[in-house]
This record gives structure tokens, sequence and C-alpha cells, in this order.
């Protein structure tokens, strides 16, 4: 269907018919639907018609083949001009086959590896009958009471654009060829991440310069990879609701940007403007998000309830309603709907592709990629011989998949457990449960003392069950919780090795953990495959390699603690500094307990002297910056080396080092290489007080190491 075909289109429907193109409904509203979908939001009396059911443009949460190819024809027989309908649902990190957390998935460092995932997962869900996942997720996020930092990939915009791009890749490639592919939305537009308090939903203020500089960059690399649409945040930003912010929308987004693709609102969020105060009733919310330009309403009835109206008042233009509508078609046309409505979606195929064990073995790889070492006092990898048991609420778990893992099943789940034990070859592998997640008995501790007594090494499998995080899983206390903190006490009285193994979605206060255990691995979330994943790393199969992208602090009341902030003008010079009138805090330290970077590994690695090909760098040129890193330890591993530059004076302050670029080598024992970096005068650009994106004269600094503690460096000058 071409331009021309889509207008003569447009021209056939009525009012009602282009407003139906406007709705999503969830699964349950649409005929002989048998699946539920995720529920996000409050399902309530929408005022909707079999007629508005029938001009319907998009289902929220249908999958599975036969379901989604029984609605389709069932729809297409309904409407009038036999429009199809768009499928759409939250593969986030997986469809069936699960992997990590994007979170975790961010702490591999590997694009590659990240784009295979998406590409799985757009694979699986589009044989399923998916059209559209509400995926990226690149919510720029230095805040880990925010429950859906587990759904971020950290807390730097490089970083976050690189993953963005993998993941459109990945999810979306290019619609027009016949690839299982599925069209990507980024999200949430705009600075959802930084909510205040670290509260859901909750204010986000910030200056246009902040936002442009570190929040903003995310969500432009994914519509500079051809990402087809983008969803509103819930959050207010500087006052006004994303879900009716013109300025945001319609002038940066469209305008400044110029995207003209879809977008779409969050769950409820147009009808939400009432609460938030900024409209009288959802008449004048309709008015508000169509005007900001807001294709979609999701799951609540504003537009179907109230656009015509509007329209018939004056106080819409229909050629806005035109436009929305407009877009939507060509969404579906770039699909390929008008051609096959049922797009990849097949039942035989479901069953050969969804969850195939080439799928299972990506995530495996991703999740030993993704896995932290965090301490390690000479007892991992585990020695043969050694005797082992296995405690805590995690060590039979199938609660390891995580938030957004909407298809994954326990009965897929490779657990803790099981995972050990294939990889030590033997059943005889002492279990006890310890304590559940929040509370616990006399018998379990007991059980749990006497399976410890018996053992070299316990291995601890603690952390946070999965709705403790993720959307609405906010929280202000980031230890573990206090039953569990007891139990690892308890065992560590013992005096056996205590390898303590963690489960969560969300940067930690780990001090009591770090304190009581002698090897401490961050294990996120890891998937389908995360038992087998763990495994491999505990025994030694796999050398650690994953780094932090996201600060770990000290204490909750450090938040936001993150690598890259400002000076101030009177920094404390050392940690160890005694100054009183310096930025700092009288009962803790200013650095996090684990930084931004940070990951320990089976392997020692050193590292050389920088060393710059020139002290000068003028507008065209470029320098490159060098270093040899050599593994010292007795195990091959990958080492994730990083760049960062620091501008020493700027028009505004500059943080005291920004990562500029990161390269992972493989290093044989003994084994040394010469890592180099070029560093161009675009890298040195960032927004002036007048939002103008530019370099300037100076000197700066250039540092190259394990993470972004490192604060050797050398200088040069920039010249133009």
């Amino acid at each position: 269907m071409d331009h021309e075909q889509r207008v003569t289109l447009l021209h056939k429907m009525t009012l009602r018919e282009k407003v139906g193109q406007l709705v999503q409904l969830a699964t349950p509203f649409f005929k002989g639907a048998s699946d539920q979908g995720e529920i996000t939001g409050p399902m309530e009396n929408m005022n909707i018609s079999y007629e508005d059911i029938e001009n319907t443009g998009s289902v929220l949460g249908a999958s599975g083949a036969k379901e989604t190819i029984h609605i389709q024809k069932q729809h297409m027989k309904d409407n009038r001009l036999g429009i199809p309908l768009l499928f759409m649902s939250d593969i986030i990190h997986g469809y069936k086959t699960i992997f990590p957390v994007p979170i975790g998935i961010s702490c591999s460092w590997d694009q590659k590896f990240a784009e295979e995932s998406a590409r799985i997962a757009a694979k699986e869900a589009s044989v399923s009958g998916v059209h559209v996942t509400f995926a990226p997720m690149v919510d720029l996020s230095r805040e880990p009471r925010w429950g859906r930092v587990m759904e971020s990939t950290g807390e730097d915009s490089l970083l976050n654009s690189d993953f963005a791009r993998s993941f459109v890749r990945g999810f979306q490639g290019d619609l027009s060829n016949n690839s299982y592919n599925v069209a990507s939305c980024v999200k949430h537009f705009a600075a959802y991440g930084a909510p205040e308090a670290g509260r859901d939903y909750n204010t986000v203020d910030m200056s246009e310069w902040m936002l442009r500089e570190h929040y903003l960059p995310a969500y432009k690399a994914a519509l500079d990879e051809g990402c087809e649409m983008v969803m509103t945040a819930f959050n207010i930003l500087n006052g006004i609701p994303s879900t009716g912010n013109k300025k945001l929308m319609r002038d940066l987004l469209r305008g400044e940007w110029n995207f003209d693709g879809v977008l779409i609102s969050d769950w409820g969020a147009v009808k939400e403007l009432i609460p938030h105060g900024v409209a009288e009733d959802a008449k004048q919310a309709a008015q508000k998000a169509l005007t900001a330009g807001v294709d979609i309403e999701m799951m609540t009835s504003c537009y179907v309830n109230y656009v015509e109206e509007l329209i018939h008042e004056g106080k819409l233009n229909e050629e806005t309603l035109n436009e929305a509508v407009s877009r939507i078609l060509a969404l579906k046309d770039k699909l390929g709907l008008f051609d096959n409505p049922y797009r990849f979606a097949n039942e035989k195929e479901e069953e050969e592709i969804v969850l195939a064990p080439k799928h299972r073995d990506v995530a495996r790889k991703l999740a030993t990629k993704s896995i932290v070492l965090l301490k390690n006092e000479q007892t991992l990898p585990l020695e043969k011989g050694e005797n082992l048991s296995l405690i805590g609420p995690f060590s039979t778990s199938t609660d390891i998949l995580g938030p957004w893992s909407w298809k994954g099943a326990s009965e897929d789940t490779v657990t803790f457990e099981n995972g050990l034990k294939a990889a030590l070859s033997s059943e005889k592998l002492p279990v006890a449960k310890g304590c559940n997640i929040e509370d616990g008995s006399e018998e379990q501790f007991s059980e749990a003392i006497r399976t410890a007594e018996h053992s070299d090494v316990v291995i601890l499998a603690l952390g946070e069950e999965s709705d403790m995080s993720g959307e609405a899983g906010c929280r202000v206390d980031i230890r573990l919780p206090e039953v569990q903190l007891e139990l690892l006490k308890e065992i560590k009285a013992l005096g056996k090795k205590v390898v303590t193994v963690l489960f969560n979605g969300r940067p930690l206060d780990l001090r009591e953990v770090i304190d009581n255990s002698d090897a401490v691995l961050e294990a996120w979330y890891p998937g389908t495959e995360g038992g087998n994943a763990l495994a491999d790393i505990l025994v030694g199969h796999v050398n650690p390699s994953a780094k932090l992208t996201m600060s770990f602090p000290y204490s909750v009341g450090q938040v936001p603690v993150y690598y890259n902030h400002f000076n101030t003008g009177r920094p404390k010079e050392a940690p160890d500094a005694q100054e009183r009138f310096a930025s700092q805090y009288l009962d803790a330290p200013n650095e996090p307990l684990f930084p931004f970077g940070f990951g320990l590994s089976y392997s020692r690695y050193l590292y050389g002297e920088v060393s710059l090909s020139s002290t000068q760098l003028n507008a065209s040129g470029q320098i490159k910056a060098s270093i040899d890193v050599t593994n010292k330890g007795g195990m091959a591993g990958d080492e994730i080396v990083q760049l960062y530059i620091r501008d020493l004076a700027g028009e505004v302050v500059r943080p005291v080092k920004e990562l500029k670029g990161y390269e992972k080598i493989h290093l044989e024992p003994n084994e040394t290489k010469t890592v180099t970096f070029t560093i161009t005068e675009e890298q040195l650009r960032y927004y002036h007080s007048d939002l103008e994106c530019s370099s300037d004269e100076g000197n700066f600094e250039v540092y190259i190491g394990s993470s972004s503690n490192v604060n050797v460096g050398r200088r040069f000058e920039l010249i133009k």
C-alpha cells in the first residue's frame, strides 16, 4: 500500500472509524480471546461499545499464534474496511526464552549479545503473533529505590545510547524483510528514570540543560536507529505530564527531531491527566493529549468518547486526527499487515522456534556475561573435592526470571540447585531453604545450620522476590530483608567459607553482605538458564567479566550517587581528608560502595600507563590514547577496558569524568594487549548554557582503566 492508497483509505473512513484507530484495548475486549495479558493498570468501565471494538486499531497483551490469528480473522470480518489490528506486548528481556533483566544485560557491556537477545525475543514473539514490543526502555536512572531500574541499562548516557541502538537493531532491524522481527517502541519519553524520592509515577523536575545533556541522548539514539514508536512517560516533566506535553512531543520529538512515527500513551496515562491536575475531565484530557501529538490512547476511553465531539465543537482540528490515523496506517503498512494480516503468526513454527535449544544457549552465555563478581577472597572458583552446601530462599526457586518475563514459565527455568548439581555431576548437594524472602522460622534456621556444619563452603542464595522491583516496586530500604541478613550472619559465625549469590533487580546496600561473605556474586535475575549460568561461573567454566552499570551505594542516604557527578566549589579532595568545610557526609563516605564500571575477575589485569599520540587536538584531527593490559592471573578471561575524559574548565561545570569509550578484550594468562582509543573533537562536545552543543578550547584529562575509579591519566589540549 503506497501513500496514495493510504490517503484513499483515510478518505473512506468515517470520523468514528478514524477515532477507533487511536484506541488500544486489552485482549479480553475481543471476541473469542482467552489470554488476559499482563495487567499493569486498572481495568474500569470504559463506555466501549461493540462498534467501538470493531473499529479499534490495536490490541494490548495478546499472544500465541492460534489466538492472535483467531482475533485478527474475526476482526477482519467485523471491520467495515478490513483494516487489520496491531498486536502489541511487553517483550522486554525475552518472550518465552528469558534473558537476564536489562540492568543485568547492560553489565555485560556486550552490544553483540544484547542485540542477539532482542533478535531471539523478536523471533519468538513474532511467530506467536506479536507485531510491536514496548521496548527498549532507555530511561537513564541514578535511583536504586526506583523499581524500574531493573528495566534500564544504568546511569551513563553513552552506554544507554549504545544499548538503545543494539536493542532496536535486534527487535526490529529492517521491517520490510522477512526476518521474524517486531517494531520497537522506545520508552518512556521523557526522563521517567528520575522521579523524586525514587517513587514510581512521581514528579520529575530538572533543567532543560540537564535533560539534554544526560537524559535525552538514549531516546535519540533509538530513533536514529529507526525505532518506529515512542511511548510517553507517566511522570510530569517541569510541571506538565508527558502525555499532555506539547512542547516535549510536538516541538522537540516531532519538530526538532523530525519523528514521524507512532506516539502511544502508557497504560491509562491520558485519563491520568485528570488526577495530575491539568485536565478537568476526560474530554479535556483527550483534547490535550491529541493536541500534544499522542496517536494511540492505551486502555482508557477519552479519545473514543470525546474526540468526535471536540472536532464538532471546533476544539480539535480534524487534520490533527487525520495525521494520527495516517501514522498508524503507515506502521501497519510497514509491517505488511494489509497484505498479510497474520504476518509471521504460525502455530507449527511457533512450536519449533519458541524456547529452541539454541535460544537457551544464548540465554546461558549472556547470563554468564551479566553476573558481576563483587568480592572474592581466594574462594572462587570452587575447588574439586570441597564439601558444599546450598542454602537460602533462592536455592530451589524458579523466581529468577525477574519482572517483565511475561511468557517465561517456572517449568522451563533452570534453578540454582539444578544448575549446580549438573555442573558438579553429582546429586550430593545438601540444600536448605534457611528462611523465606521476608520471614522465617526457627526450624528453617536450625535446618540451615545443620546443613552448613558439614560443609567447607556454604553457598547462600539470597535476594529480592521479583515483585519487590519492577513497575511500582519502589523501596526506601534497599538492604536485603532482615531475616536474610540474620541467616547470613548465623552461617558466617560457623567459620565456614561463605559465597553469597544475589538475585535482585536494583543496586542494593550490601555492606553487611560484604562484611559477612568471602565471595559475592551479583546475579541480578539471570533468566531461564540462570542456574546453569551461575554454575558455569562458580565452578570456573567461565571467568566472570561483567562490570556494573549503576553505582551501588554505601548507604541509601547517598542516593542519588553516580560516577559522573560535579566537583562542587568545595570538593573533598581525598576520602580520608579531615577538612570539615567540604562537600561531604559526617557519617559516611562520599563514594559508593561499588562504583560504576566495577567488576572483578578470577584473573588479575595489570594496566600500564596511558600514552597519547599527541598532546594537542584540533577540530578536524584525532588523538590515539593507548594502554597495555596484561593478564597476570592463571586463567584466560575477558576484560572491559574503559576510557574516561574530564574537561577541566567548561562554560558550564563539567563532570569529574565521563565514559567516552570501552572495549572488551580477551587475554590468555600472561598475555599483554595494547588497547587503543580514538579521541575526536566531537566526543568533547556538551550542552552550553544557551543549549547549543559544542566543545571548548582548553585542557582535558584522559583516564583508561578497569572502572570509573581510575584517577591517573594524561593531559591534552583542544585547539580550535
